[in-house]
């Protein structure tokens, strides 16, 4: 097989790597979703002392939380990655050494486990302060409605709009801060993947006002986060964006 099959061979790999990746992440997210109202209706009826939680809660809504991320953010960084696997190819057939892909997937992905660890402890103390109905639950209308306006603001933010310009823009980021070796990509993706938690956290965190399992808006969220970052007038969504939370917020305090 000459370079260039070899080449198309392994970005076919990689492709199929991040889709199987994927519907995996999806499949147990849609599995827990399923499974989280009644697990919702019994934590709604929970009186204030059954809701400490075990170390296994704890480690089950980590790992909850880290496969939802995975869900919601592998299709939004698939074409950072492949643009990555290009790059690398033609500098193996340079003469570079062979870096695997999965280094700079791994790093981005470390990323939202870390996320995702913060995203629990925050799971923790709202639920066992009594301030979500359930583990997978939402917060008060008024605290709720609080946090959407503060998401909305922070669409506007200089902050998420240098985020987001990065996440746009995968060669330039390549481009510019290029690493070699394992460690290089891997020290890449998080980079990459700090960008990418600077312009999507607060819609990460929006889950606690829609409901944490919420399978509906959790389709919803991944659907905006991909075409902040895709679509040619992403900027301009991630603005409109932020004016519908920010009225909606308002409504939602109006009518508590």
């Amino acid at each position: 097989m000459n370079a260039l099959g070899v080449a198309q061979r392994d970005r076919a790999l990689v492709l199929a790597a991040l889709v199987a990746l994927t519907a995996l992440a999806w499949a147990y997210t849609i599995y827990l979703g399923l499974g989280s109202s009644s697990m919702t209706m019994v934590g709604d009826m929970a009186m204030p002392m059954m809701m400490q939680w075990s170390v296994a809660d704890f480690v089950f809504m980590l790992i909850m939380w880290a496969v939802m991320m995975f869900a919601m953010m592998l299709p939004s960084v698939t074409p950072a990655v492949m643009i990555y696997e290009r790059v690398r190819a033609k500098r193996e057939e340079a003469g570079r050494p062979f870096v695997p892909t999965g280094s700079f997937v791994a790093g981005y992905l470390l990323v939202w486990l870390g996320f995702s660890l913060a995203a629990t402890v925050l799971n923790w103390w709202l639920h066992t302060g009594g301030a979500l109905s359930s583990m997978m639950g939402r917060v008060a209308p008024t605290v709720g409605g609080v946090m959407l306006i503060f998401a909305g603001l922070f669409q506007w933010t200089p902050l998420k709009n240098a985020c987001l310009e990065h996440c746009r823009s995968p060669m330039s980021f390549l481009t510019a801060h290029w690493q070699e070796g394992s460690l290089g990509a891997a020290k890449m993706g998080l980079r990459h993947g700090a960008y990418c938690l600077g312009c999507c956290w607060m819609l990460m965190v929006l889950l606690f006002v829609l409901g944490v399992m919420n399978l509906p808006w959790v389709a919803v969220l991944t659907i905006v986060v991909l075409a902040e970052k895709t679509l040619p007038f992403g900027r301009f969504l991630s603005r409109g964006l932020g004016v519908v939370l920010i009225v909606w917020g308002g409504w939602l305090i109006m009518l508590a």
